[in-house]
């Protein structure tokens, strides 16, 4: 992959592994903006981004969405990362969406990723994206100890809540790229890189994917 070029990083992600925080970091590090599911449902709900409203727009003008994006988060440059993770414990919504709010959220994915270079967390993007490029797709995973201590960190939930939360995402999250993508978000073929997080801090693990992102 050209980092020097328009270029698109997707990272999948099991709950409890730090992958969504990774992300950010890696965004931070490259100067580029960091997409996830609360700035896309934002971005659907305040605009109100229907299928309809989508396509009307798309007729309308190239870079329909770059108006939108702009007001509700204008791009960041390079810098050091600051701050928790403040969407943390939204991820816990086992809710699978409806097919019309998935197919809106794909059209708002696929502009972002045509905006401008980003990262992308999650919300199917190496399979929406899977023709995007100049991309890559990385899958950050943990082992499930560690997973649940992490949560039960951040939650300062008991162990038996965060393991009973982590099934529940981890089947809520499979099942919605099985329907929607047809594959198991599992399978290591979905990936350019899959990450073992065990033992590295979130910025040792940022490290490890520029490395490899440089070599591409």
């Amino acid at each position: 992959m050209n980092l020097n070029e328009h270029f698109v990083i997707t990272i999948s992600r099991e709950l409890g592994s730090g992958g969504h925080t990774i992300g950010k970091k890696l965004a931070d590090k490259l100067g580029v903006r960091f997409c996830d599911k609360e700035l896309i449902k934002e971005l659907s709900k305040r605009f109100n981004l229907t299928p309809q409203t989508i396509e009307h727009l798309k007729s309308e003008k190239k870079n329909w969405l770059s108006d939108f994006i702009q007001r509700l988060a204008p791009a960041p440059s390079p810098a050091g990362f600051i701050g928790s993770d403040p969407v943390y414990g939204k991820e816990f919504n086992p809710t699978v969406t409806t097919d019309e709010i998935f197919e809106a959220e794909k059209e708002i994915l696929r502009a972002m990723a045509e905006a401008e270079s980003c990262v992308i967390a999650g919300r199917s993007g190496f399979f929406v994206l899977k023709d995007f490029p100049n991309k890559v797709d990385l899958f950050i995973t943990a082992s499930k100890e560690n997973r649940i201590a992490r949560t039960m960190e951040k939650q300062n939930f008991p162990r038996e809540l965060a393991e009973e939360v982590l099934g529940k995402v981890d089947k809520a999250r499979e099942n919605y790229i099985q329907r929607f993508a047809g594959v198991s978000r599992y399978d290591a073929r979905n990936y350019s890189l899959t990450m073992n997080v065990d033992g590295m801090t979130e910025d040792e693990a940022v490290e490890v994917i520029l490395a490899y992102l440089n070599r591409k």
